[in-house]
């Protein structure tokens, strides 16, 4: 509980927030709401990410208040009270004055004041920043109170006129990462780099998938991380070519490939890999081929992940050794051109090969700027993740190639001279993929 000495992190942020909203702008922030797994059994707690990225407050049923200039303080909260019969059951909890004294909150209430206090900062404002949309119940209380506000301003010369989304600003602000989230991600990496060298040197014929993912899930809470920042893909043989193969079950085979992906998330920050090997053992001739040419692949498109750089730029590049690669595997056919202008690749390679990276693992953040493929500055960080897939099912494919899917995926950090792959660590050249699962 508490900010951990990082205190001056969050002010900063919520100091650069304040001044984004601006004189007579008043923002409402809600934590994320409970959510239930079955019956009467919850899902973990997780707090929201644009709440915890200016507050660093994790319990639920909470509201954060914005609101520049304002007497009774710019930032406030709304949090459950201590209770030492609920707090038996579930934990200790911060109260409001904890909100006070431990997260920087000039006042605090419970939650159930909000319709008390709330209309005190919205009969000055006249910009109300809200995120609508995200928790259904908090849209119906803050709405009600807006239209309250807004009701008024013809007899008072003042009052809200407009809903703002606050996320435009914050959503910028979390793009570009500060010092102490390059080092949380870097962090992340790193004990994502053990449980992927760890699930190689496991992995043997005979074994479930899902026990290579117990195997990372140990990895991760072991070295103190909270757990997988996405379910863990642990597909082998012909799974590999299923995106988003979750299920985890298959028995693998000794020689076949395994493809996981897999990054835990460390206080808040993701952390995204991923790795194919062959099961306990080395790549034959046709692996090390397909291997060679999706790694060559993921390289160019690191090559080009530079400050100045269009976001498009790594994909393009990666795309076009894919496609060469294809050609020689006889799975298309025609030039490069013709190739991107039929799409035919898209048959074996469907997916884009970069995404933004941070406290989720497809982080926010634009992708275009005014219709344009926007250039990347120092302190994003995004994947590069090419992939080359032939389902087991394929006709248009030789037999021989069929049921393979490889991908190799590493986390790029934009820096002022040019890129840090903060996920290094983890094994991708086939020799020192190999001293890990032949070993």
């Amino acid at each position: 509980m508490g900010l951990n000495g990082n205190a001056g992190v969050f002010q900063a942020r919520r100091a650069k927030f304040l001044q984004a909203i601006g004189e007579g702008g008043t923002a409402i922030l809600p934590s994320a709401p409970v959510a239930m797994r079955s019956g009467d059994v919850e899902f973990i707690y997780r707090q929201d990410n644009d709440f915890y990225y200016l507050t660093g407050f994790e319990e639920p049923e909470s509201i954060a208040l914005f609101s520049p200039g304002h007497p009774e303080g710019e930032f406030v909260m709304f949090v459950r009270p201590r209770d030492k019969e609920r707090e038996t059951w579930t934990g200790k909890r911060a109260g409001v004055e904890g909100a006070m004294v431990e997260y920087g909150a000039a006042k605090a209430w419970v939650p159930e004041e909000l319709e008390k206090v709330l209309p005190r900062y919205l009969e000055k404002s006249d910009r109300i920043y809200y995120p609508i949309g995200r928790n259904e119940k908090m849209d119906e209380r803050v709405l009600k109170l807006v239209q309250s506000s807004s009701a008024m301003r013809p007899r008072i010369g003042s009052g809200p006129y407009a809903i703002v989304d606050p996320r435009e600003f914050l959503h910028e602000a979390r793009l570009r990462k500060e010092p102490t989230e390059m080092e949380l991600m870097r962090k992340a990496a790193a004990i994502s780099a053990e449980a992927h060298k760890a699930a190689m040197r496991k992995a043997r014929g005979g074994m479930k998938e899902w026990q290579i993912e117990a195997e990372v899930d140990f990895a991760f809470r072991s070295r103190g991380a909270a757990g997988p920042s996405y379910p863990s893909i642990i597909a082998s043989g012909p799974n590999a070519a299923i995106l988003h193969h979750i299920e985890n079950r298959r028995e693998m085979r000794a020689g076949e490939l395994l493809l996981i992906d897999a990054g835990c998330e460390y206080d808040f920050y993701a952390s995204d890999i991923t790795r194919t090997f062959p099961v306990g053992g080395k790549f034959n001739e046709l692996q090390r081929q397909l291997y060679s040419i999706v790694l060559e692949s993921q390289l160019k498109g690191i090559e080009k992940a530079l400050p100045g750089a269009r976001f498009d730029d790594p994909h393009e590049a990666a795309l076009r050794v894919l496609i060469d690669g294809m050609r020689d595997l006889g799975l298309v056919k025609g030039s490069t051109e013709e190739v991107l202008e039929k799409g035919s690749y898209r048959r074996f390679y469907m997916h884009r090969t970069s995404h933004w990276l941070g406290m989720d693992v497809h982080d926010v953040g634009l992708y275009r700027v005014k219709g344009e493929s926007r250039k990347l500055e120092p302190g994003m960080v995004l994947t590069v993740e090419p992939g080359l897939y032939i389902d087991e099912d394929c006709e248009e494919a030789p037999p021989h190639l069929r049921g393979i899917g490889i991908r190799i995926e590493d986390d790029v950090l934009i820096t002022e001279g040019g890129h840090e792959i903060i996920t290094a660590a983890t094994p991708k050249s086939i020799a020192d993929v190999e001293a890990l699962t032949a070993g």
